[in-house]
């Protein structure tokens, strides 16, 4: 197949352009020449911001589309008015959901609400509003083909957020470890590399339907947003439809990661000393500087998705142990300057212990 990728050449995408390289697909990247340009000669680098001209884009056709980098809705909108694709892949977020009622929620949860959006800058209150207005863009632009996916925190190698690297590395190192908040806290995760084999294996699905819904009706499949070739279904066995990217299954928590993380990397005597949410949020600590934890609020039950209908399709993540492995034998020096400091965590547990 001819796969143009939107943003190909950075940690998801990149792993998405490995995938579709290594399945033998001729690949286009779209991107701005910033990160990664020097990465897949065998691959076709189309250079341009998506945000300006995408003139380049017209008078050419490619049998999928994966768009890794949409956040507002104008630019799914301006990337239809010139594209002509057999089918339209969004990768999204889980965070486009309202807090669930209870754990285990499947794809047709209730969606974040959207009224209260008066511009489509992204901040942490924004960003999944935004991405749900991106996928209701997708889906009336490019039809019912559309593959839409929505991951909940992505981990592998060449994340450039460093978030669970960070946890690899810092328990790698050992000692005391301050793990924030309460152990139950609910998580989720993939491996990047698992879901781009994925995202891959349902495109070669959904072309194969289209394919041979052609042959049965004697029409070729038509490939411009909106036409004929987006009508192959929503049955997950055509490659198409809405899917949690997300492992393992619920109940999986905070303590169940930062173990699963000292199994593998931990040395001798290292311990995890678990630091009350209050305390933490009172010191000005966050998600950012202590990766992954919610931080407060209700917004961590966003990761308690079903992913029955996504491992159905074919989705098998590695084991957790797994990836640990290959991102502390790959990140070990990586960080991103945004997390604790070994000072800060110290005084952090130091101030932890001798609370009165």
């Amino acid at each position: 197949m001819r796969i143009l990728i939107i943003g190909g050449t950075r940690f998801v995408g990149r792993h998405i352009t490995e995938a579709a390289i290594s399945a033998g697909h001729e690949v286009s990247l779209l991107h701005r020449g910033r990160t990664g340009a020097d990465l897949f000669p065998e691959a076709e680098h189309l250079v341009a911001d998506r945000d300006g001209d995408l003139s380049l884009l017209r008078d050419r056709g490619w049998d999928v589309t994966i768009d890794v980098t949409a956040y507002a809705p104008s630019q799914v909108e301006s990337l239809a008015s010139v594209l002509t694709t057999g089918q339209y892949v969004f990768v999204s977020t889980c965070a486009v959901y309202a807090v669930p009622k209870a754990p285990g929620y499947a794809e047709d949860a209730p969606l974040a609400e959207t009224d209260g959006l008066t511009s489509e800058e992204v901040t942490p209150a924004s960003y999944g509003p935004l991405k749900v207005l991106c996928e209701r863009a997708a889906i009336e632009l490019f039809g019912p083909a559309t593959l839409i996916v929505r991951p909940t925190y992505v981990i592998g190698p060449h994340d450039h957020t460093g978030r669970f690297t960070y946890w690899v590395n810092r328990i790698a190192r050992g000692g005391e470890v301050l793990a924030p908040g309460d152990p139950s806290d609910p998580i989720q995760v993939i491996d990047g590399r698992d879901m781009a084999a994925w995202i891959i294996s349902m495109t070669e699905r959904a072309a194969a339907a289209r394919a041979a819904a052609g042959a049965a009706t004697g029409t070729a499949p038509r490939t411009a947003a909106g036409e004929e070739g987006q009508a192959a279904g929503t049955d997950p066995l055509d490659g198409t439809g809405v899917f949690h990217a997300v492992s393992p299954a619920p109940p999986f928590t905070f303590g169940d990661m930062l173990q699963a993380i000292a199994d593998e990397v931990a040395p001798p005597g290292t311990t995890l000393t678990w630091v009350g949410e209050d305390f933490l949020l009172a010191e000005g600590e966050n998600g950012r500087s202590l990766p992954l934890w919610s931080g407060g609020g209700d917004r961590g039950a966003l990761n308690t998705a079903d992913p029955a209908a996504a491992n159905a399709a074919g989705l098998a993540p590695r084991p957790l142990a797994r990836s640990v492995r290959e991102i502390r034998e790959s990140e070990a020096g990586y960080a991103t300057g945004n997390e604790i400091t070994p000072e800060r965590e110290a005084e952090l547990l130091a101030r932890w212990r001798s609370r009165s």
